[in-house]
């Protein structure tokens, strides 16, 4: 019992770290602090802890040591689960995916100090660590028995249902790259109106900034009516299944709240905080759509629905 509670808490805090990594990660970015510490990895500025701290220097660096401390929490938990858990199937693949997609983004964040990465490149960034995120997520409820508490194991969810979870999902990663790529790119201020690039006027984009910074809020807005779709689809007709209509709900206000700050990144000119909270909103949407995927792969089928 007592080892139960040490690795719920354990769970808990490598959770909150990667959502720090995620954050941190973005931080980098939005203030351009990606060289802070020059072309020097691990180390910072020829050093290995930098004695003259600029701003620039002071995000790179604890984004670093966020990532190492937080790497370390995971590995912990990946083999603590493996050994405590391993009886539930999903434990063993959850533990492998979330260090090596960890591993696999710190790698590409060092490749970009040491040698440079195109913009394409590492728009991928983000979206590896949210795959490690939600790895390290469903550990962690798994740890705390959600499945139980919900009666995962009597979901019954339909084929239609089915379809429109794995597609949803697998789409909102090329929503997390198209946004990621606004970003990388530079695109975020190309277009100064919303919801047009500029609402005097109908016309397709003038150039790719644009093309990419329209890509993503066409993308973004197609993915708020498939959510919406599903979640009126799963209030319908599974209401005799808790946690299916509340997860989809769940999900619709998750969505519509990231777009409406997609709208105040736009309208507030970059405002940092509201930036970060865009960020967190993504992770947290991507988190609960990998949960409704785990629950299909549990699910008998209603052939009725």
């Amino acid at each position: 019992m007592q080892q139960s509670k040490y690795i719920k808490w354990f769970a808990v805090a490598a959770t909150i770290g990667m959502l720090l990594i995620l954050l941190g990660g973005a931080l980098v970015t939005k203030t351009d602090s990606g060289m802070g510490c020059g072309r020097h990895w691990p180390g910072c500025n020829g050093q290995l802890i930098p004695d003259e701290i600029t701003a620039e220097v002071l995000i790179e660096f604890s984004h670093r040591l966020v990532t190492g401390t937080v790497g370390i929490l995971i590995v912990v938990l990946a083999v603590w689960a493996w050994r405590k858990y391993g009886h539930i199937r999903e434990t063993k693949f959850l533990a492998v995916m979330a260090i090596f997609f960890l591993v696999l983004q710190a790698l590409i964040g060092a490749a970009q100090v040491k040698w440079g990465q195109g913009d394409f490149i590492l728009a991928l960034h983000f979206g590896i660590s949210l795959i490690s995120f939600a790895s390290v997520l469903l550990l962690t409820l798994l740890v705390f028995e959600v499945d139980q508490k919900f009666d995962a194991e009597r979901v019954k969810i339909g084929g239609k249902l089915k379809f429109h979870t794995i597609g949803v999902t697998l789409y909102s990663y090329i929503v997390v790259y198209t946004g990621a790529l606004v970003r990388h790119t530079e695109s975020s201020l190309i277009c100064s109106d919303w919801p047009l690039c500029r609402n005097d006027q109908f016309a397709l984009p003038n150039n790719m900034y644009e093309w990419v910074q329209m890509g993503h809020r066409a993308a973004a807005g197609l993915i708020v009516l498939w959510l919406g779709y599903i979640a009126w689809h799963a209030f319908k007709e599974y209401k005799d299944q808790k946690v299916i209509y509340m997860g989809w709900l769940t999900a619709f206000i998750i969505v519509l709240l990231q777009a409406t700050t997609g709208m105040l990144v736009v309208l507030t000119r970059l405002n940092l905080a509201v930036a970060l909270l865009h960020s967190l909103l993504i992770s947290m949407l991507f988190g609960l759509l990998c949960y409704m995927v785990l629950l299909v792969s549990r699910s008998r089928t209603a052939k009725t629905k």
